[in-house]
């Protein structure tokens, strides 16, 4: 278990909704050595909420207007709702930020497609944080992007880490439209990965394999192959090249593949998504 640094130990971080991925980060939190009183969700649904509560023993707080920030502590709002709930959400909220001698929460929206600018016209606040965490984050396994503007202090943004990375690790970009970009890659990444093993699989089953031999192979070949390119200093084109003879099967296969252009197909996809992001951006800050 990680210790939380020793500045945050008087922060408390509520949680705007209390889906997968918020409880994702609440378990990470709690894990890395977070308190259960230092949390608390706002959650409308009962069954949800009593589940928060069950599992982890945390206070859970039915609707907007029961929150009361203690404004002596160092407060962050996790804004894990829906993107199109977003505009309202934020609205109630916002007027609860507002404190006469201390600053209001750090904002850490998790919420796809939401851009600072928006989120703090709606908020009326400006202490925001963007961020793109994927899918692994649910076995703290995420990885997360990060943006904020010029009016988040280095404070903050440690604060924003401290956060995301309960559930893995965390990069930060340059300029906000680079945020669709991460979204691109690996915000909607896992499910290129999920593609990629079906069809290994597949593949497999079609050559004779049974079922349950064909998914172990593939799934432990991704790991492996996974885990020692993260090992290695060497570019995956180098480790590619290293297991690829010439004349053999693996250099059969990269050729159909490369017949194929499946590494043009896949950029095309990716930008793609990319450019998907951009217009949600747009359709969202309309409002």
């Amino acid at each position: 278990m990680t210790n939380i640094p020793t500045n945050q130990s008087n922060a408390h971080i509520t949680f705007i909704g209390g889906g997968n991925m918020g409880r994702a980060l609440i378990s990470g939190l709690l894990a890395n050595g977070f308190q259960a009183q230092q949390i608390s969700a706002v959650e409308a649904n009962p069954s949800t909420g009593i589940g928060l509560h069950r599992d982890f023993g945390i206070q859970v707080i039915a609707a907007l207007d029961q929150i009361a920030f203690d404004f002596s502590k160092t407060n962050v709002v996790v804004m894990a709702i829906k993107p199109q709930d977003f505009n309202l959400v934020a609205k109630e909220l916002n007027k609860k930020l507002k404190h006469a001698s201390a600053p209001g929460p750090l904002i850490l929206s998790i919420a796809a497609g939401i851009r600072i600018a928006d989120m703090s016209r709606w908020l009326k606040h400006e202490r925001c944080v963007r961020a793109m965490p994927n899918t692994p984050a649910l076995i703290g396994k995420g990885i997360t992007g990060l943006f904020a503007d010029a009016a988040v202090s280095v404070a903050d943004r440690a604060l924003a880490e401290t956060v995301c990375n309960a559930v893995g690790q965390s990069v930060w970009v340059a300029t906000e439209k680079l945020m669709d970009a991460v979204t691109a890659v690996s915000g909607s990444g896992p499910a290129y990965v999920f593609a990629f093993l079906e069809a290994m699989q597949s593949s497999g089953e079609k050559l004779g394999l049974d079922s349950a031999t064909a998914r172990k192979l593939a799934y432990a070949t991704l790991e492996g192959a996974t885990q020692l390119a993260h090992n290695s200093d060497e570019h995956a084109g180098v480790l590619r090249e290293k297991v690829t003879s010439k004349g053999g099967t693996t250099a059969a296969a990269l050729e159909v593949l490369k017949q194929h252009d499946w590494h043009g197909a896949l950029e095309k996809a990716i930008d793609a998504a990319n450019q998907r992001g951009k217009i949600m951006g747009d359709e969202l800050g309309k409002s």
